[in-house]
C-alpha cells in the first residue's frame, strides 16, 4: 500500500491550497512553493475554511494535522516528497516547465500529479526524464471536501503509477476514478463544458437570468445527480423496463433542435457584463469567503445525509465518507492508558453545524439521539468493541433509551458529552450520558440507556467475553464511587422536584 508521508504542492491558489489542506488534514506534512507574495495568506484562509468544514463533517478522530511549510524554490519544496501535486495556471508551456523542474529535483520514485483541467498528460510529460511517474490528478473544488479525483495516465505513464495514485488518494479520503484513455478535459469537465455552453446561450438569449438557471439545477436534477449520477437516474426514469425503455422513448429527441451546445456563444463585453451584473445581484452582497462557507456547510449536510442512506451503509459520496471514518476510527485505536474514572468519561467534543439545526437555528431532536449514539459508540471502542469486533459477529445493541431535553443547542455552539456507567452484568450495560455546553458546562440534554450484548449471527443475546467485561468493570468500579446523576430512573412526564 502506498503511504504518503510527505506531500509537496507546487502552486497555492484555490486548487493548490485546497490540496494542501486535504493532505494536512489527513496527517501529512506539506511543502508548498508559490511565488505569489500573498500565497501564505491565501493558503491560510483556505486551510481555515477546510478545518471548519472538517469540524462539521465528521466526529471521527482525525490524525494530528500535518505541517504546512513554504519554500523559496521548487527544488526545496519537492525534496523528500512522496507525492507532488502541480497546480499552476492552465498554460501548457508553463505547466510543462514547472513539471520538468519537479522531475529534475524530486526523488525518482515520487509520484507527480497535475491538477490540469484539460491538458493531456502525454503533452505534459513530453520532456521529462522520468515520465512514467507523471499523471493527471484532476480534482473538483473544494478539493478538501469533494472526494472525486480523475486519474489519467499519458503515453509514458506506467500502470504501476496509476495504481499507486489510486491507493494514495484513498489514504486522504478521496475516490480515484481511472479514465481509460486520455482526452482533452477528461470526463467531468467535458460534461460541465456542454452544460456551461448551453447555459451561456440561455442567458444571452434572455431565456432566464443566472439565478433562475441555478434554481432549475439545484431544485431538480442537481439533487438526483448527487447520489445516483446520470445513467442510474435515467434507468429509474425508464420504469420497470429500465434503461432500454428509456433510450427507446427519449432517444429520438436527440435529433430535435433543443440545444445549441455545438455552437459557440460570443463572450463579448456586453455578455460578460450581463452575466457579471446578474451574478453580483444573485450574491446579494455576500463575499467569496462567505459563499465558500455556505457551500461547504451545504456539501457537509448532503454528504452526511448520503452517509445514512442505503440501510446505514451509505450511498455515493456518503458511503466514501462512512468508509473513511471507519478507517480513521480503526487507525486511532484505543488509548492504552486506563481512562480516568474519577468523573464521568468525557467521550465526545463537537460543534453544532448547519446540517443539525431546524428553522429556529436550534439542534433538531434526532441530532441529540445521534450524539448519544456516538457517545455510546465511543464507550464501546474504549472497552474493545470496535469495528473488528462487530465484523467478527458480536456487538452491543441499544434496547432502551430515555432522553431529557434541558436546554437548547444552537448553530455553532461547542458541545461535549460525558458518560457514567451505572450497572452491568455479563450481558447488560446500563449508563447515563449528558450533552454539555462546552463554554459553561451546563447540561443541555441527558440520556439513560441500556445496551444488550448480542450474537449477531444467532440474532439473540449472549454473554460478553471476559476481556470486554474486565474493561467494563474497571470503569464501573470507579463510577460506583460517584453520586448518581440527577435524573436517573425518571419516567416520561415525571414532574421535576
Amino acid at each position: 500500500m502506498t503511504t504518503i508521508t510527505k506531500a509537496a504542492c507546487i502552486g497555492g491558489g484555490v486548487i493548490g491550497g485546497a490540496w494542501a489542506a486535504r493532505f494536512a488534514l489527513a496527517g501529512i506534512d506539506v511543502a508548498i512553493y508559490d511565488p505569489h507574495p500573498e500565497a501564505a495568506r491565501i493558503v491560510g484562509e483556505v486551510m481555515a475554511n477546510a478545518e471548519r468544514a472538517y469540524g462539521l463533517l465528521t466526529m471521527a478522530p482525525l490524525p494530528p494535522k500535518g505541517t504546512l511549510t513554504f519554500f523559496n524554490s521548487i527544488a526545496e519544496a519537492v525534496e523528500g516528497a512522496d507525492w507532488i501535486q502541480e497546480s499552476v495556471p492552465e498554460r501548457l508551456e508553463l505547466k510543462r516547465g514547472v513539471i520538468n523542474q519537479i522531475d529534475a529535483a524530486a526523488s525518482p520514485t515520487a509520484l507527480i500529479g497535475s491538477s490540469t483541467s484539460g491538458l493531456l498528460p502525454s503533452d505534459l510529460q513530453a520532456e521529462m526524464k522520468h515520465p512514467e511517474r507523471l499523471f493527471v490528478a484532476h480534482p473538483y473544488n473544494p478539493v478538501y471536501l469533494l472526494p472525486l479525483v480523475e486519474l489519467v495516465g499519458g503515453a509514458k505513464t506506467s500502470a504501476a503509477t496509476i495504481e499507486k495514485a489510486k491507493t494514495g488518494v484513498a489514504q486522504i479520503g478521496m475516490k480515484g476514478v481511472v479514465i481509460a484513455k486520455e482526452i482533452e478535459a477528461f470526463v467531468g469537465d467535458r460534461l460541465l463544458e456542454a452544460l456551461w455552453r448551453e447555459a451561456l446561450w440561455l442567458i444571452k438569449d434572455d431565456i432566464c437570468d443566472t439565478e433562475t438557471l441555478d434554481d432549475v439545477m439545484r431544485y431538480s436534477f442537481g439533487m438526483r445527480w448527487a447520489q445516483m449520477g446520470l445513467f442510474e437516474t435515467y434507468r429509474i426514469a425508464g420504469g420497470e423496463a429500465g434503461m432500454r425503455h428509456f433510450l427507446a422513448q427519449f432517444g429520438p429527441c436527440l435529433h430535435w433542435p433543443w440545444t445549441k451546445f455545438t455552437d459557440v456563444v460570443d463572450l463579448d463585453d456586453a455578455l460578460v457584463e450581463k452575466i457579471g451584473a446578474q451574478s453580483d445581484a444573485q450574491a446579494r452582497g455576500r463575499s467569496i469567503r462567505e459563499l465558500e462557507r455556505i457551500r461547504d456547510e451545504n456539501l457537509v449536510g448532503i454528504m452526511q445525509a448520503l452517509k445514512s442512506g442505503n440501510g446505514g451503509e451509505g450511498w455515493g459520496a456518503g458511503k466514501l465518507l462512512a468508509d473513511f471514518e471507519k478507517r480513521l476510527w480503526a487507525e486511532a485505536g484505543v488509548k492504552e492508558a486506563a481512562p480516568d474514572t474519577s468523573a464521568p468519561l468525557r467521550l465526545l467534543d463537537t460543534r453544532v453545524n448547519a446540517a443539525w439545526v431546524d428553522y429556529n437555528g436550534h439542534m433538531t431532536e434526532h441530532r441529540y439521539l445521534q450524539l448519544f449514539g456516538d457517545t455510546s459508540d465511543a464507550l464501546l471502542r474504549l472497552i474493545g468493541v470496535d469495528f473488528a469486533y462487530v465484523e467478527a459477529g458480536h456487538s452491543y445493541y441499544t434496547v432502551e433509551t430515555h432522553i431529557r431535553h434541558l436546554g437548547e443547542a444552537k448553530l455553532g455552539q461547542r458541545l461535549y458529552t460525558t458518560l457514567q456507567i451505572l450497572s452491568h452484568d455479563d450481558k447488560r450495560l446500563h449508563f447515563f450520558s449528558t450533552v454539555n455546553d462546552a463554554e459553561t458546562g451546563a447540561a443541555l440534554a441527558t440520556a439513560e440507556q441500556i445496551m444488550l450484548h448480542v450474537d449477531s449471527a444467532a440474532g439473540k443475546s449472549a454473554p460478553a467475553p471476559a476481556a470486554v467485561l474486565e474493561k467494563i468493570a474497571a470503569i464501573a468500579d470507579g463510577h460506583a464511587r460517584l453520586p448518581a446523576p440527577e435524573g436517573v430512573g425518571r419516567h416520561v412526564g415525571q414532574k421535576r422536584a
